[in-house]
């Protein structure tokens, strides 16, 4: 309560780019600055303290990061927290820029500490601080009203075009103890969707718990909710994973990432799988259920990608028919095997390549989605807009739904039939409630 008091009138800020698991790990410090007397603010108003929660995958998430920083560094004498993976891979560029403090990502979970002792006058020192990677709390339903659990941290496949492994460390599995727990606790706040997320879920295992074990365990939790795993790589899946699919609590979506369609592709990429493996996956769990929604990333570009290579990621695109394809253009990263490779792709052919996929995935997603006209999902409200005159959530396959509101409750579950589907690049569709 001391600390309340002491806090009451303090204003603090967020920008996350990047991943799913940062978005968590925002939506639990965002509530821990709460519950210690400050007030979460937009990124553009003025503030104490600015949080950049930050991505560093690809050169334009450099960008991105970069100029968030700026803009919160132009407010003032307010204190500019950089923390996750641009903070790891380029710590002595933010060494150099006053006022910024810079915390890892083993070190996040102090954020709140490390802003509180700055604004009572300490000098702040993360690196003294001991790593944690899982403790953080259920967040509040600040930003999303989907509540995300965190049971992995780090990567052991080093693919050739991936900084992460560098940036997150090694795999690191959670006590399934705590997951579940954890699971628990967002129910008993009255979250309706659990999202697993980590930074290489597939490869989860504790002791004696793998991956499959682990949701199998989530799933049996008593309560009315819906499991979403969050994107994932196409291996180390089982036989008794595939059946979990078809649980009434599990949603019929994956973001399975597929990253080229080219065997060739894929072995200097270093992947786990080979192209004919990753559609042989999707065809058995599209045998089972005609309309799971199926999404991917496509990395275009890779260094001697041929125009055959890129022949063969098309094709397997159109034949697979991707509910969503996240299109990225191969972008270098210092330190990784492929910035060392030679015959680089041109970004004039890069461009190229990326707009080409990007009318596949448009094509594929409308085509996915028109076939929901006439049926019913059952819609998670997440957002409700009275001047639009507008309900805005999720189906259980993962479709984008709006509806007129009639009293609906954010964070609650409708079922509604779905009437129309908006004609533009990533299509919306629009339902009535049943």
């Amino acid at each position: 309560m001391a600390l309340e008091l002491a806090n009451d009138g303090r204003r603090i800020a967020f920008q996350t780019l990047g991943c799913r698991l940062n978005q968590f790990e925002t939506d639990s410090l965002a509530s821990e600055f709460e519950h210690a007397g400050y007030t979460v603010v937009p990124f553009e108003e003025h503030a104490d303290a600015y949080v950049v929660n930050s991505c560093t995958v690809t050169n334009k998430a450099d960008r991105k990061t970069r100029n968030s920083i700026h803009r919160a560094a132009r407010r003032g004498d307010a204190l500019v927290v950089v923390t996750g993976c641009f903070a790891e891979n380029h710590k002595r560029e933010l060494q150099q820029q006053p006022g910024t403090l810079t915390v890892d990502n083993a070190r996040k979970r102090h954020v709140v500490d490390l802003v509180d002792a700055h604004l009572r006058g300490e000098i702040p020192q993360p690196q003294l601080l001991q790593p944690d990677l899982f403790s953080y709390s259920v967040p509040e339903p600040i930003f999303h009203t989907r509540s995300m659990v965190k049971i992995q941290e780090g990567c052991d496949n080093y693919c050739t075009f991936c900084i992460i492994p560098y940036v997150r460390g090694r795999a690191v599995s959670r006590e399934p103890s705590e997951i579940l727990d954890h699971v628990r606790r967002s129910l008993d706040r009255g979250y309706k969707e659990i999202v697993v997320t980590g930074v290489n879920i597939s490869r989860y295992r504790y002791a004696e718990t793998g991956f499959s074990l682990l949701i199998e365990q989530l799933l049996e939790i008593d309560a009315d909710f819906r499991l979403r795993i969050s994107s994932m790589e196409p291996d180390s899946l089982d036989d008794r994973f595939f059946a979990l699919l078809e649980h009434p609590r599990m949603s019929p979506h994956l973001h399975l990432c597929l990253q080229s369609g080219s065997e060739r592709m894929l072995l200097k990429m270093r992947r786990q799988y080979s192209a004919a493996q990753y559609a042989q996956m999707v065809g058995r769990i599209r045998a089972r259920q005609p309309d799971f929604n199926i999404t991917t990333d496509v990395i275009v570009g890779f260094p001697g990608e041929t125009e055959a290579d890129f022949a063969a990621t098309c094709a397997l695109c159109r034949e697979l028919q991707f509910g969503h394809i996240h299109t990225f253009s191969y972008s270098r990263r210092s330190g990784t095997r492929a910035d060392r490779m030679p015959d680089q792709i041109a970004d004039s052919i890069k461009r190229e390549r990326s707009e080409q996929v990007r009318r596949i995935g448009t094509v594929s997603k409308q085509r996915y989605r028109a076939r929901f006209v006439g049926r019913c999902q059952r819609m998670l409200i997440e957002q409700i807009d009275e001047q639009l005159g507008c309900a805005r959530g999720y189906g259980q396959h993962y479709l984008p739904l709006a509806i007129e509101p009639q009293g609906q409750q954010r964070n609650s579950f409708v079922t509604v039939k779905v009437t129309q589907l908006d004609t533009t690049d990533d299509p919306l569709l629009r339902a009535t409630p049943v």
